[in-house]
């Protein structure tokens, strides 16, 4: 089935993500399976593209292909979001130091 969302007014139709346990068969399938990624996507109802990036994304979790994991991937944009905020702090206390610095000197 397909949920619908209102999205600025418009509505959308978007379908469910597929469960965990779907995808690795699906991934095993494509491995293990005679059928090709193109005929097992279809007969799993998916896109050819989605099997492809499932098998994908499996390989990097397994270490197979080289890029992020996903808890990874989730670590990396939590550290630069933490970065972002470490230098805007920084920048903040700089230009509080520069004020205090000007207002702490006596003119002669």
């Amino acid at each position: 089935s397909e949920l619908t969302l209102i999205n600025l007014g418009r509505k959308c139709l978007v379908p469910p993500p597929h469960p965990p346990e779907f995808r690795r068969r699906a991934v095993e399938l494509a491995r293990t399976g005679d059928k090709s990624v193109t005929a097992l996507a279809k007969s799993l109802g998916i896109s050819q593209s989605c099997l492809r990036n499932w098998i994908r994304r499996d390989d990097i979790e397994e270490g197979h292909l080289d890029g992020l994991s996903a808890g990874e991937h989730k670590e990396l944009v939590e550290l630069r979001r933490k970065a972002r905020q470490l230098e805007l702090e920084n920048e903040i206390l700089k230009r509080a130091a520069a004020y205090f610095a000007r207002e702490n000197v006596l003119p002669k």
